[in-house]
């Protein structure tokens, strides 16, 4: 069950009562969401109690209809993390098997571009030992491992509430119900959700999750750091011409279509004459006017994109938000009864466009703390202190602190004099003279950058032609999202007199076009004269976050949805 906008209050003071009593089941560990994160953690346990000889009961639940249903990533991963947790992951069959063979940087003007000569870029931001895949499908083998190693894995299942004992300690989550109608009332295939009782949970939830958000305010997890700062990556899946294919070719863009505001492309040739081709934008931007899907869509047009996707078809597309705050937008990792672990707290490193080998590692340190702490019988009452303690002292951490000040100074900078700082500013760092760049940049929230549409021009994006380019539709019907008709809605208004009062008068409905899935719209009753309204289509809903993230009056509260629904990536 969807619960109710008193449930996701930090500040309540009462559980909300189900309607009927749920069952329960306890664990040493519960884990929140089943990402690369969240497996980790779970491997990690495992392997320890067989290390050990101390047996820990782990379990994982996972919103998607199966793991690996959710991930969407570029993805280049750096194998540091998987090295790390399994040394043996070929012989074990990873799905890992395109190295990068040649990295490119491109700056594009609307008809030309420039290449970045490699030699010139700083380390950090090369991938020499790294390889292009399918996130999606190393999720879904790191699920099989994890299953190999008796962790329960419960896909399908929403957690939907965080469960508190009576010293307001975190003891675990609750799924949601099922079978819950639009109006509320429970149908006749209604089942109650589960309560999952744990010593530690740990939220692995992605960005923005509900849970982990609800968390982080009840607790103050981000009292005294910067805000968190986000962008919106759109990616589509596409089979090329294997003429044009170069299996290993990882090429990075930035410039137009963009011009004031922080973002660029990818393309990485992947196995199978599969191209992964995306377009990131950063949510500090100001024009209510811009539209990341339509941004991406043009980006597939310029000169130097176009010829690779031509006489090739587009097989998926997907959206999700990305943490680019850094370091300095990580909160506390702990609280009483658990830790946040992965993107559910920030560690993607934004100038390497990679966060899965840290959120892998993160989910191994907590894990590690944990174990020692039931091993030790120590458990409850303390915080798991060893885990930030660990991450301080891991890579990790070391190569956040690095890239700490390149996103935050695009924009306080400007792009060019910002891209500058931030290669002068890797370069110092790769070199070991750090300390003349000691200092720390600041970040504002995204939803407070957006201006009114009064002070910007409207957007002319061309429509789609249905061969390079498509719309918003279409391509949510490629993603394979699907939510139950009859289910509350999972995107819910503080005010529902706010969308129009506030945001289409002042900004001009901006919702409309920061979604990528057409879930809001505004129509009008009565004919084209007539009063509008705010229509929310959230079957439409790809589970990106954004709505969430860049509403400029934070009157959209995204919880989740009937367990199972959502996006079904095949290969994201």
């Amino acid at each position: 069950m969807t619960p109710d906008t008193d449930t996701l209050d930090p500040e309540a003071e009462a559980q909300p009562q189900p309607a009927e009593e749920r069952d329960s089941m306890d664990f040493d560990v519960v884990i929140v969401g089943g990402g690369p994160a969240g497996l980790s953690a779970a491997i990690r346990l495992k392997q320890l109690a067989a290390e050990f000889d101390h047996d820990v009961t782990v379990c994982v639940v996972e919103k998607g209809s199966e793991i690996g249903a959710h991930i969407l990533s570029g993805a280049v991963i750096d194998p540091i993390a998987i090295n790390e947790l399994f040394p043996d992951w070929q012989d074990r069959g990873a799905p890992i098997a395109t190295p990068v063979t040649e990295n490119h940087h491109w700056i594009l003007s609307q008809t030309g571009k420039w290449s970045i000569p490699h030699i010139v870029m700083p380390p950090m931001m090369g991938n020499t030992g790294c390889y292009t895949l399918s996130l999606g499908n190393l999720t879904r083998w790191l699920g099989d491992q994890a299953e190999q190693m008796e962790v329960e894995i419960f896909p399908g299942f929403a957690a939907a509430e965080v469960l508190f004992d009576a010293d307001g300690e975190v003891k675990g989550i609750a799924t949601g119900d099922m079978g819950i109608g639009a109006d509320g009332v429970p149908g006749p295939n209604h089942q109650p959700g589960v309560e999952l009782h744990a010593k530690y949970t740990f939220f692995a939830e992605g960005v923005r999750g509900s849970l982990s958000k609800e968390i982080i305010t009840r607790f103050g997890l981000d009292d005294g750091v910067e805000p968190q700062t986000y962008g919106i990556g759109i990616k589509e899946l596409w089979d090329v011409d294997p003429e044009k294919h170069r299996p290993g070719t990882v090429i990075h863009t930035q410039g137009w279509p963009l011009s004031d505001t922080v973002g660029g492309g990818f393309i990485y040739h992947q196995e199978n004459n599969q191209v992964a081709i995306g377009f990131i934008v950063a949510l500090d931007y100001t024009n209510p006017f811009l539209s990341p899907f339509d941004e991406m869509q043009r980006f597939k047009t310029h000169p130097a994109v176009r010829p690779l996707l031509e006489g090739g078809r587009r097989v998926a597309y997907g959206a999700r938000a990305i943490n680019e705050g850094g370091l300095q937008a990580i909160p506390k990792l702990v609280f009483p009864g658990g830790a946040l672990i992965g993107c559910s707290a920030g560690f993607v490193n934004v100038p390497r466009i990679k966060g899965s080998h840290n959120a892998m590692k993160t989910g191994m340190l907590a894990a590690e703390a944990a174990f020692q702490a039931i091993k030790d019988g120590t458990e409850g009452g303390d915080e798991l202190s060893a885990y930030p303690e660990s991450f301080k002292a891991s890579w990790v951490h070391k190569e956040l602190y690095r890239a700490r000040n390149v996103r935050p100074a695009l924009s306080k900078f400007g792009i060019a004099l910002g891209t500058f700082y931030a290669g002068l500013d890797m370069w110092l760092n790769t070199l070991g003279l750090g300390f003349l760049v000691s200092w720390t940049f600041g970040h504002h929230p995204d939803h407070e950058a957006l201006q009114k549409a009064a002070d910007h021009q409207p957007i002319d994006y061309p429509k789609p032609d249905g061969e390079i380019t498509f719309d918003k539709l279409s391509s949510v019907f490629v993603s394979n999202t699907n939510h139950a008709e009859d289910q509350p809605d999972h995107l819910t208004l503080k005010d529902p007199d706010v969308p129009v009062d506030v945001n289409l008068a002042l900004y001009d409905g901006p919702e409309a076009r920061y979604c990528p899935a057409g879930v809001y719209e505004f129509v009008s009753e009565g004919g084209d004269d007539g009063p509008s309204r705010l229509q929310i289509n959230a079957q439409n809903c790809v589970h990106c976050k954004t709505c969430d993230i860049k509403d400029p009056t934070q009157n959209i509260n995204w919880v989740v949805p009937e367990g199972g629904g959502g996006p079904n990536y095949p290969n994201m």
